[in-house]
C-alpha cells in the first residue's frame, strides 16, 4: 500500500477551462423542463459556474486532508480513503459508492461516523472508515482488462480489508455499491459482521404469484416499472456500447457534466432545482473525479460486465436469483430514490433482514442529501448487531 495525495497539474485545469469556453452547443427546443433531458439554459449556467467560480483546489485540499492510499489488488490499482477513529473499539466500515458517484459522496459523513464524540454522538457508535473508489472509476481507474463486475470487486474489497487487518467489518453501499456490499457479505461471511444498504430492487417475480399488494407497495412496483421503461436509457447504453459512449464523455466536459447531472436530478428530491438536494460544488467535485481521470468509459464498462443481471435484461427463467447473504442485513429506504423496495418481497429474498428504516426525505445519494439521516441509520444498525 502506498500513501496517495491528489496533485492535479494546472495544465489539466487550464485545458478544462478552455474546453468549457469552446463548447459547441446544440440547438435547443422551446419546450421547458427536463422531459427531453437536461435543459440547455440550466446546463449553460452550470458549465459557466464550473469554468469561472468552482474551486477545484479547495476540493483537492479537502480530499487531501484525509488519509488516502492506493493498493494493487488483482491487477488493478485501487484508491481508497482510510480514516481510523480515535475510539479504539470502533467497528470497521467499508463504504462503497455507485454510478455516477464517487468517494466525494461521503465527505460530509466522515467526521460524524469516525468521531461521534466530537460531533455530539455516542463514542460507542464509532467506525473505522475504508472508502474505496470502484475499479475503473475516478482515482481507481481506468481498468486495463475486462471482468470487473460485482463479484470480482467484492473479492477485491475482502482482500483490501484483510490487508488492513480488519477481521470483522461491515460493508455498506448504495446503487451498485449495494450489490457489491451484498456480494461481499456472501463471499466473506466469516469476516462480515453485517451489511447495510440504501438501495435494493425487489421485483414481484420474486414472489409466489399470490400476493395482494397495498397502495404503497403497488406505487413502488409501478415506479420500478417506469424506471425500467423510461429511465434506464443510460443503463442500456452503458451495458451495450460503453466504449463508444466513452469517446464523447472523455472529450467533452459538458457532455460528461450533462450525463451525470441528469441522474442526480432524477434520483434526488429535486422538484425545482437540483441544488435544493445536492450542494453544487459537491456535485462538481464528483464530476471532476470522472473528468480529470478520464474514466467515463471505464466506469461504464461495469454495466457491460453486468448486463445480464441488470433490471433491463430480458427475463430468463434459467437465471435464478442469488441467495441473500447469511449475515444480518440493514436496509434504509429513501422516498425519492429511483426505486424503492417492497418489504415483504425483500424479506423473502433476504431473510437475514434485521433492520428496516423508511425515511420521509432523501433520495439515491443519502450521504450527500441527508448526511444526518444516513449517519443515524448506520448507528442504529450497529446497535442492532450488538443486541
Amino acid at each position: 500500500m502506498q500513501p496517495f495525495r491528489l496533485e492535479i497539474p494546472q495544465a489539466a485545469l487550464n485545458d478544462l477551462g478552455r474546453r468549457l469556453g469552446a463548447t459547441r452547443w446544440p440547438d435547443g427546443l422551446p419546450e421547458p423542463g427536463w422531459s427531453r433531458g437536461v435543459p440547455q439554459d440550466y446546463l449553460k449556467e452550470l458549465a459557466e459556474y464550473w469554468r469561472t467560480e468552482y474551486d477545484w483546489r479547495a476540493a483537492e485540499a479537502e480530499l487531501n486532508a484525509l488519509a488516502q492510499f492506493t493498493a494493487e489488488i488483482d491487477g488493478a490499482r485501487v484508491h481508497f480513503l482510510h480514516v481510523r477513529s480515535p475510539e479504539p473499539d470502533a467497528v470497521p466500515l467499508i463504504l462503497t459508492h455507485g454510478w455516477p458517484g464517487s468517494v466525494a459522496e461521503f465527505l460530509d459523513v466522515v467526521g460524524p461516523l469516525s468521531d461521534p464524540r466530537a460531533h455530539g454522538g455516542d463514542p460507542a457508535d464509532a467506525f473505522h472508515l475504508v472508502i474505496p473508489s470502484l475499479p475503473g472509476f475516478g482515482l481507481s481507474g481506468p481498468t486495463r482488462e475486462p471482468g470487473w463486475g460485482v463479484e470480482r470487486i467484492a473479492r477485491a474489497w475482502a482482500e483490501l480489508m484483510r490487508r488492513l487487518g480488519y477481521t470483522r467489518y461491515i460493508p455498506q453501499g448504495g446503487d451498485i455499491g449495494a450489490w457489491i456490499s451484498l456480494a461481499l457479505a456472501g463471499l466473506d461471511p466469516e469476516h462480515v459482521r453485517g451489511a447495510h444498504v440504501n438501495f435494493l430492487i425487489t421485483d414481484p417475480a420474486g414472489g409466489d404469484g399470490t400476493e395482494e399488494f397495498g397502495p404503497s407497495d403497488l406505487d413502488r412496483l409501478r415506479r420500478l416499472a417506469e424506471f425500467v421503461e423510461s429511465g434506464s436509457g443510460y443503463m442500456r447504453l452503458q451495458a451495450t456500447r460503453p466504449q463508444t459512449l466513452g469517446y464523447a464523455l472523455t472529450d467533452s466536459p459538458v457532455a460528461q457534466l450533462a450525463w451525470i447531472v441528469e441522474k442526480f436530478r432524477e434520483w434526488t428530491a429535486s422538484a425545482q432545482a437540483l441544488e435544493d438536494s445536492v450542494d453544487r460544488d459537491r456535485l462538481l467535485t464528483n464530476v471532476m473525479l470522472y473528468w480529470l481521470t478520464a474514466t467515463a468509459g471505464s466506469s461504464a464498462q461495469f454495466y457491460f460486465e453486468m448486463a445480464e443481471a441488470l433490471p433491463t435484461a430480458p427475463a430468463r427463467p434459467e437465471r435464478a436469483a442469488p441467495p441473500g447473504p447469511a449475515v444480518p442485513l440493514g436496509v434504509a429506504v429513501f422516498p425519492h430514490d429511483s426505486a424503492r423496495p417492497v418489504r415483504r418481497l425483500a424479506e423473502r429474498a433476504f431473510p437475514g433482514i434485521v433492520h428496516w428504516s423508511e425515511f420521509d426525505r432523501g433520495g439515491h445519494f443519502p450521504a450527500l442529501e441527508e448526511p444526518g439521516l444516513f449517519v443515524a441509520d448506520l448507528r442504529a444498525f450497529l446497535r442492532t448487531l450488538r443486541c
